[in-house]
């Protein structure tokens, strides 16, 4: 029996025939520019690109602007860089204590003015591909396939998801390090979520901070949740609760829950991590009612819509940032960011809390380092740049330059390079840095 003889009484197989148009058929468009991925590196880097007068389209597979801070609730934006373009990014949508309701919007606003399109519930089926050179990508939309044709696309998935299905070489998970052997396991992922009904004034926040409250028996909360993960007082894999301040005083957003051994690229894996990590949520909570100052009477008020990734691919490119790099600060010639800082925050891919002793010592202090623009360049792949945590760089690095803001500023270089090759009609790899530094430093057009 063929196909179209076995699905004869499906009503779809009758679509073309009732009256009705036939919406299935592929569409297509063609840009200069395209960005997949609305977080903060993909809105930076369409924003960027239309701003210098190509035409650019950002497409998102969810239904809002704003990556993790809008679907996974992470916040604040963390990281700093020296870039005035992040500054004033960073003060449209609100500052740093992210107003989760409505970021989305301001980001929209930003694309707007900037010139760019976007679109929503847009996932990418595939890049399209001439020989080692991406093209464009096929979109899978409710109305069917969409093709998109660009001169230059920025993947800014987060996961190097483009990249990756275009043939980039790339590393994911750690190396051989002092504390480990060469297992290639991925940070933790976690559901991080918003409880309300919180006494402001009884809450550690208010009398010193969480890291320098002391309870009567003079110990620090860390050491409170420690010794009660020993006791079985939390779940296997919670041992440290971090609560954030929200733009309310009675809010707070907990980063708690971990799931240890998955992968964030694996559909069975996100299925899996995404079920446990939630499950953990009602012992956390107990938790936070039970022992932690003003938390008698909070409640879960808002629980993300996917789970927050913090490590997959890091796509290879033309340079490679090093967690020595960071430990010295080093600056370079062909950076397009610079003064990035933040700690080499690597949650413990085998167990609980932090990565600690990674280097002999104490964990590294970093100094503000710059990011070249070779992360930025896949080295066996056209017509494609990378921005956000798949960049190229080390896990001990990545740990570092994952956070939102430093993927913003990458997202910035991103953009501003993707303008200058479709414009120039060339490839990423030969596009002088020095013009891209003219726009992402001195802001003047490219």
């Amino acid at each position: 029996m063929g196909a179209a003889a076995a699905f004869a009484g499906w009503p779809c197989a009758e679509a073309a025939s009732n009256g009705l148009p036939d919406k299935r058929g592929q569409d297509s468009m063609a840009v200069d520019v395209l960005v997949c991925g609305g977080g903060p590196a993909g809105i930076a880097a369409a924003m960027m690109a239309a701003r210098q007068g190509c035409t650019t389209l950002l497409v998102e597979r969810y239904g809002r602007l704003g990556g993790m801070a809008v679907q996974a609730l992470v916040g604040p934006l963390m990281g700093r860089v020296q870039s005035a373009w992040v500054d004033r990014i960073v003060d449209r949508i609100g500052g740093r204590n992210v107003d989760y309701e409505f970021i989305d919007l301001a980001y929209a606003e930003l694309l707007a003015e900037a010139g760019a399109e976007y679109l929503l519930h847009a996932p990418v089926l595939a890049p399209v591909c001439n020989g080692n050179r991406v093209t464009g990508v096929s979109l899978l939309t409710k109305q069917g396939a969409i093709d998109v044709a660009a001169k230059i696309t920025v993947d800014a998935t987060g996961d190097g998801d483009i990249a990756f299905a275009a043939g980039a070489a790339y590393d994911q998970g750690r190396a051989a390090g002092p504390s480990w052997d060469a297992d290639g396991l991925c940070q933790p992922m976690s559901i991080m979520f918003r409880v309300s009904g919180v006494v402001h004034e009884e809450t550690m926040e208010a009398h010193g901070g969480r890291r320098d409250y002391r309870f009567p028996d003079g110990r620090s909360w860390n050491e409170i949740t420690r010794d009660a993960h020993a006791n079985g007082e939390l779940p296997p894999t919670v041992g440290f609760i971090r609560t954030y301040l929200s733009r309310r005083e009675d809010q707070r957003v907990i980063n708690a829950t971990q799931v240890n051994g998955l992968d964030g690229t694996n559909a069975r894996d996100l299925t899996k991590a995404e079920i446990d990590a939630r499950r953990q949520v009602h012992a956390v909570v107990e938790f936070l009612r039970k022992r932690a100052p003003g938390f008698q009477s909070a409640y879960v008020s808002a629980m993300p819509a996917v789970i927050g990734v913090r490590e997959t691919r890091r796509i290879r490119g033309l340079a490679c940032l090093t967690l020595q790099d960071l430990v010295e600060g080093r600056g370079s010639e062909a950076a397009v960011v610079r003064g990035a800082s933040y700690p080499v925050d690597i949650h413990n891919p085998a167990g609980i809390g932090q990565a600690i002793g990674f280097l002999p010592g104490n964990d590294p202090q970093v100094q503000p380092y710059d990011i070249p623009y070779g992360c930025l360049v896949p080295e066996s792949v056209d017509g494609l740049l990378v921005a956000g945590r798949c960049i190229s760089g080390s896990h001990e690095a990545m740990a570092s330059y994952r956070v939102q803001v430093i993927a913003m500023a990458t997202g910035i270089a991103a953009g501003t390079a993707a303008a200058l090759a479709a414009r120039a009609g060339m490839q990423p790899r030969a596009v002088d840095v020095n013009r891209v530094q003219d726009v992402v430093f001195d802001g003047k057009p490219a």
